[in-house]
């Protein structure tokens, strides 16, 4: 019995430390939006940002986008032959990564990435006392240095997505029809009449934008509020990839469904 009411009290106890963090995190992100349109307005840092976060990044982008749609064109020609459709592949392909994959790998990567690196970039501005100093010379730490790593995070997912899912349809393209043998006017005639612009490509955006905003404010968050300690900022660094990741397969699975059932 003592047993259990220790259990019961530990698990409260936690799931009131996790509500007082999402309260937390709630008020933040309304601190970051509220200062977005000033940080804004200094487009030399947004765009020195952007470089950090985005441009950083494409190399994993485009050679992780690449090797997925191979593998899709060999997993998938294996599957459509058996029916007679391997002329089908480009749209397997194409409406695989434009819904799905683009978006959700391209956020693990970046959260992998771009992410775990602003949060500790952060963190270690707040062990080294930089915040409290931009306190003591009247100058807002949240304008200055987290809401412009938060935008540059969510203008970059996006156009990141569309990178690796066309990526991923080139690296198709390279093993279904240069490799396998498919008809090149096939793969693309297929592709073009099955992906739809607005139920598809702008879906895998919006996804893309969510999930930006989520691993933005993830990752400013996180490094905000991180012990200013090494042992601090490495476990804040932890958190952002881990929770970066698991708000992603949780924000598609709702979204998805969301989208399917607005189209039923």
């Amino acid at each position: 019995m003592t047993f259990m009411l220790d259990f019961l009290e530990g698990l409260g106890a936690a799931a009131l430390r996790v509500l007082a963090r999402l309260g937390l995190a709630t008020g933040f992100f309304q601190a970051v939006l509220a200062r977005a349109p000033g940080s804004a307005k200094r487009f030399g840092l947004l765009v020195r940002e952007v470089y950090f976060s985005g441009v950083r990044s494409l190399a994993i982008i485009v050679v992780s986008g690449l090797f997925v749609g191979m593998v899709l064109a060999v997993q998938g020609y294996e599957v459509l032959q058996r029916f007679g459709s391997a002329d089908a592949l480009g749209s397997l392909v194409a409406l695989s990564l434009v819904r799905e994959l683009g978006p959700v790998v391209a956020a693990l990567l970046f959260a992998g990435r771009a992410g775990s690196a602003v949060t500790a970039e952060i963190g270690l501005m707040r062990a080294t006392e930089q915040l409290a100093a931009m306190d003591m010379m009247a100058v807002d730490p949240i304008t200055r240095v987290v809401a412009p790593r938060f935008l540059a995070a969510v203008a970059s997912l996006p156009i990141l997505a569309v990178i690796f899912s066309s990526a991923g349809v080139i690296g198709a393209y390279l093993v279904g029809v240069e490799l396998i043998g498919i008809d090149s006017g096939a793969f693309w005639s297929q592709m073009s009449a099955s992906v739809d612009f607005r139920l598809d490509v702008l879906n895998g955006l919006f996804k893309a934008l969510v999930f930006g905003v989520a691993v933005g404010l993830i990752s400013v968050f996180e490094g905000y509020h991180a012990a200013p300690t090494a042992e601090g900022v490495a476990g804040a660094t932890t958190r952002t990839v881990v929770i970066s990741s698991l708000s992603v397969l949780t924000l598609d699975f709702i979204l998805t469904v969301l989208m399917f059932r607005g189209l039923n």
